[in-house]
């Protein structure tokens, strides 16, 4: 399976030789193997009525006692439609809420997504990961790549990016397949030419630049070009703190300029790495934009809402890197010219060299991933069995305990 995926993406990578819908109508990437259900359905399982747990998670609740993590985990586990989904979220937000919060496990997380998925709520999978501090969905990267392949293969782009920005807020693209699977994500969706707010532009610039830092090639190249371009645009409308709020980027300013860096070192190159034509096309068309800007406070676009309205204030740095737009305009052009001369611009859009990327990689990547989940199903059970064996002494002890109680008290009213 993984040959064949392997095969049909160098396919496309040859026929496709600029963005096209039949790229973004492209519904699949990950194997079946991947996302096949089969070794998680077969773990060790603890057939619970949910009722009755529902009803026991409440009465603890009441008495302002801490529900354990495992009792969350085998209500997860135990969800056989999409209306206990709902179910589920509630006792979710509860335990986060709770003074057992740090404890949810791993594999609840795993399970909860899978479950979403399972019963067709991939969009509450999304609410719950972008709401991550209410109800502790902080998935791992194997979770991460099959919800990010799950919108993938509906079409779903925007949602795929989405979940590409809560990897980059975690700072979670170690696995080479999360990264394959982002830039994918990353590249068709801007293939559409979406209407992005000053907040989206922010995430998608951040998730291509730390993304493409991962990989020293064209396409890494070619990521954070785009996504420095996207980060001096907020810069240049918003100053530069609206950038940083809330996102793990290194303090620095004038990313219009880093635009150019990039540029710079792609042509002082002596190997073979070039950037895509059609990244320095968006770009172009980007710098085109502000510069027909005749009000920097006024973009025509969205902020992220009232709280990014009263933060952001344009100091006077910011007011100078604005004053270099012209200057940044000019070069542009010159190193346009000079990596077209050298002939560093790849004519293959940006898209297809992802796709080609896959291709080349993911199947390697894929094998990886698996043998690497399957230690995580045998550390989950270890650790699930200790649990139940904790659990299970816990309530002897206070067994033993309370007929220890009844006994004194029995012999007290006889005395």
């Amino acid at each position: 399976m993984a040959a064949s995926v392997m095969k049909r993406c160098l396919t496309a990578a040859v026929k496709v030789k600029r963005f096209s819908p039949s790229l973004s109508a492209r519904r699949w990437l990950l194997s079946a193997a991947y996302a096949d259900t089969k070794l998680w359905e077969a773990r060790q399982r603890d057939p619970q009525n949910l009722a009755e747990l529902a009803a026991t998670m409440d009465r603890t609740y009441n008495k302002k006692l801490p529900v354990s993590s495992l009792t969350v985990s085998r209500f997860v586990d135990n969800i056989s439609s999409r209306e206990e989904i709902d179910q589920a979220e509630y006792y979710l937000y509860k335990f986060r809420h709770s003074p057992n919060c740090w404890y949810l496990r791993d594999w609840s997380v795993h399970s909860w997504i899978r479950q979403c998925l399972k019963y067709g709520a991939s969009e509450k999978a999304l609410y719950t990961l972008k709401n991550k501090v209410q109800y502790g969905i902080f998935p791992d990267d194997f979770t991460f790549n099959l919800l990010i392949d799950t919108f993938i293969k509906d079409g779903d782009f925007k949602s795929a990016c989405s979940v590409v920005e809560e990897v980059m807020l975690q700072e979670a693209f170690n696995l080479p397949s999360t990264q394959i699977l982002s830039l994918y994500s990353l590249g068709t969706y801007l293939a559409t030419r979406p209407q992005l707010t000053v907040s989206e532009e922010r995430a998608l610039g951040a998730s291509l630049l730390i993304c493409g830092l991962k990989h020293d090639s064209t396409v890494g190249l070619s990521a954070q070009l785009l996504g420095k371009a996207l980060l001096g645009k907020v810069e240049f409308l918003k100053g530069i703190h609206a950038v940083f709020r809330g996102m793990p980027l290194f303090w620095g300013r004038g990313y219009l300029g880093q635009v150019l860096a990039v540029m710079e070192s792609v042509a002082a190159a002596s190997d073979d790495i070039k950037l895509s034509k059609d990244t320095l096309d968006y770009v172009n068309d980007l710098l085109q934009e502000l510069s027909s800007t005749s009000d920097s406070e006024s973009s025509g676009e969205e902020s992220g809402g009232e709280e990014e309205k009263k933060e952001d204030a344009v100091d006077e740095d910011d007011q100078a890197e604005q004053a270099m737009l012209p200057k940044y305009v000019s070069r542009f052009k010159e190193l346009s010219s000079q990596l077209e001369s050298q002939g560093k611009l790849d004519p293959a859009s940006f898209q297809d060299l992802v796709t080609a990327l896959a291709g080349q990689n993911l199947a390697t990547a894929e094998q990886q991933d698996l043998e690497q989940y399957e230690r995580s199903m045998q550390a989950w059970e270890a650790e699930t069995r200790q649990l139940i064996q904790r659990e299970k002494e816990m309530r002897e002890k206070a067994h033993e305990e309370k007929q220890e109680r009844l006994a004194a008290m029995a012999a007290a009213q006889q005395e």
